[in-house]
C-alpha cells in the first residue's frame, strides 16, 4: 500500500480528493432563488503528494478553488488547483518537496530558497475580489490572480509594483462605503521579521498609501477589522524566531506568557500614531466587524481562550490542551481616550462558536446588527452510526444569526448527517443589513457527498431555501466569498 492509499483508507471523508472537475446543470433540490446571479468562490487545500512529515500542518496543503455559478435558476459547479510556482515544481518533480510548514529550510535541496518566500505559497486560505479581478490568498506570500469564469492561474500579482511587503494578508477589508481595499503584510520584510505594513488601495486597486510599524513581538496576523476611522490589528500567543526555523520546526509554537494585542493606527495615520493595547492569553484569528464611537473602539470578534491549533505545540513542551480551545463571541472596546494600555472584554453569549465568522458586506466598518457563524448545537440529533467511524466527535451542524440588539439566535440546521463548513453573507439588491442569503457548504457523511445550502439570512430556522447536490465530496474549505455579476466579468 503506497502513502496516499493508506492516507486515503486512513481519512475518510476528509482525505485527498486529487481532482479538478466541472459540472454544469446542478442537481437543485428546492427553488433557487432568481435573483441570485453571481459566483460563490471558495478556496481551501488538498494535498497533491502526502507531506514529507506526517505532522505537519494541514495549513501546509496545496491550494484548490472551486466556485458555484448561479445565473437564472441554475448552478454550474468548477474547481481547479491554484498553479502556484511550489505547485509546479513538485508536479514536475512528481512528489513532494516542500517540507514543513513555512519553514524552507525543511524543504528539499533542490527547491530550497530563503529569500524569496513567494516560491512556497500553496495560496490555499481565501478567495478575494476587488478591482473586478479575483485572488487567491495566503499570508506567506503574494496574491495569485484567477479567471474568475474557468478559475485558470493567471500568476502573481504585486499591485503594479507598488506592493512591497513580501507577504499579503489573508483577510483584507474593504470599505462598503469607497470601495478602498485595507490590508497588510506581516513578517514583511523575511522569515521572523517584526515589520507589518499596512496599505490602503483605492477602488481600482492602485497603492495610495503604505504605512511601516513594528510589532511588540512576531506572531500570526491572521485577520484585521477596520473602522470609517481605525484599522485594527489582533494577534497573540503564536511564536516563531528564526532559531527555531533553523531547528527544523513547523514555524510556529504556542506560548500561553505572551500577551495578547490589539494595534489601533488612524486610517490616515503614520507608524508613531499606532497604539498597542494589551490584553490576556487569547487565541485571535478572525473577527466579525469593528466600528468607531467617538473616541471608542468596539470590535466583535470570536476570540479562543488559548491555542486552537494542535499541530502548533506548545513551546514549553506540554500537550495542547482541547479544553481550553474554545472560542466565544465577545465584544472588545479599547478606549483611546484611557491612559490604560488594556481593553474592556465581554462575552455576549455562554455558548462556543466556530470562529468562521461573517457579517453583511454592507455594513462592513459601521455599526452591524447581525453576527453570523457556525456551531456544534449539542441538542441537535446527531445520527453517528450513519455517518460511519470516520465522522467527528460532534458535527458543525448549525449557521446561526446573532443579534446584538435583542440578543436573540436564530440558527438553520443542516441535519443529523451533515458538518457545516464556513458561511458566506450573500446581500439580496440594495436592502437592508442582514437582508440577503447564506450559503455555505454541507458535507454529507452518510452519502459521502457534499451539498451547497441556500439559506434566506432573514430567516434561517426556516431551513434552506435550496440545496445544491454535487455526486462527490469536496474538500475542507478554508474561506469563501461571494461575487455578484456586476463584482467580475462573469459569463
Amino acid at each position: 500500500m503506497t502513502d496516499l492509499t493508506a492516507a486515503l483508507v486512513q481519512r475518510g471523508f476528509a482525505a485527498p480528493t486529487r481532482f479538478e472537475a466541472d459540472l454544469d446543470d446542478c442537481e437543485v433540490a428546492g427553488s433557487l432563488p432568481s435573483d441570485l446571479n453571481g459566483a460563490f468562490y471558495r478556496v481551501g487545500g488538498d494535498w497533491y503528494y502526502p507531506p514529507l512529515f506526517p505532522d505537519d500542518a494541514p495549513l501546509n496543503a496545496d491550494g484548490f478553488i472551486s466556485s458555484f455559478r448561479f445565473n437564472k435558476g441554475k448552478v454550474d459547479f468548477h474547481q481547479r488547483w491554484v498553479h502556484t510556482h511550489r505547485f509546479e515544481q513538485q508536479k514536475a518533480a512528481r512528489r513532494q518537496l516542500y517540507g514543513y510548514y513555512r519553514n524552507p529550510y525543511t524543504d528539499d535541496p533542490s527547491v530550497r530558497d530563503l529569500q524569496h518566500p513567494n516560491t512556497r505559497t500553496v495560496s490555499n486560505t481565501a478567495p478575494l475580489i476587488h478591482a473586478g479581478k479575483l485572488f487567491t490568498l495566503k499570508e506567506d506570500g503574494l496574491p495569485y490572480q484567477i479567471d474568475p469564469n474557468t478559475l485558470a492561474t493567471r500568476g502573481t500579482w504585486d499591485f503594479h509594483g507598488k506592493w512591497k511587503s513580501q507577504t499579503f494578508s489573508a483577510h483584507p477589508k474593504i470599505d462598503p462605503l469607497t470601495g478602498e481595499m485595507v490590508a497588510y503584510g506581516y513578517e514583511a520584510t523575511g522569515m521572523a521579521s517584526d515589520d507589518l505594513f499596512i496599505y490602503t488601495l483605492d477602488k481600482a486597486g492602485s497603492v495610495r498609501r503604505e504605512v511601516r510599524v513594528k510589532v511588540p513581538y512576531v506572531s500570526i496576523i491572521h485577520d484585521m477589522a477596520i473602522t470609517h476611522r481605525h484599522v485594527i490589528i489582533p494577534f497573540g500567543g503564536y511564536v516563531t524566531s528564526r532559531e527555531r526555523l533553523l531547528a527544523g520546526k513547523v514555524h510556529w509554537g504556542w506560548d500561553a506568557s505572551k500577551p495578547s494585542y490589539i494595534g489601533v493606527i488612524p486610517r490616515d495615520g503614520e507608524a508613531r500614531d499606532m497604539r498597542w493595547f494589551k490584553g490576556p492569553e487569547r487565541c485571535m484569528m478572525h473577527v466579525f466587524n469593528a466600528h468607531t464611537e467617538g473616541n471608542k473602539v468596539i470590535l466583535y470578534a470570536p476570540f479562543y481562550d488559548s491555542n486552537f491549533f494542535p499541530f502548533f505545540p506548545p513551546t514549553d513542551g506540554s500537550p495542547w490542551n482541547p479544553a481550553k480551545a474554545r472560542a466565544f463571541i465577545r465584544k472588545i472596546t479599547l478606549d483611546l481616550d484611557s491612559s490604560d494600555d488594556g481593553w474592556h472584554e465581554e462575552i455576549l453569549w455562554p455558548m462556543q462558536v466556530g470562529d468562521l465568522g461573517k457579517v453583511d458586506p454592507r455594513v462592513v466598518s459601521l455599526q452591524s446588527r447581525y453576527l453570523y457563524t457556525s456551531y456544534n448545537d449539542p441538542q441537535r440529533p446527531y445520527d453517528r452510526d450513519r455517518c460511519g467511524p470516520n465522522a467527528p466527535a460532534r458535527m458543525t451542524n448549525s449557521y446561526g444569526r446573532f443579534d446584538l440588539v435583542t440578543g436573540k439566535v436564530e440558527s438553520f440546521f443542516a441535519g443529523p448527517t451533515h458538518n457545516l463548513q464556513e458561511l458566506s453573507f450573500v446581500p439580496r439588491g440594495r436592502g437592508e443589513e442582514g437582508d440577503g442569503y447564506l450559503v455555505g457548504v454541507a458535507n454529507n457523511y452518510a452519502e459521502m457527498r457534499s451539498e451547497l445550502v441556500v439559506v434566506d439570512a432573514q430567516r434561517p430556522a426556516d431551513g434552506e431555501v435550496a440545496r445544491v447536490i454535487l455526486p462527490f465530496r469536496l474538500n475542507s474549505q478554508v474561506h469563501g466569498v461571494w461575487a455578484s455579476a456586476g463584482e467580475l466579468p462573469l459569463v
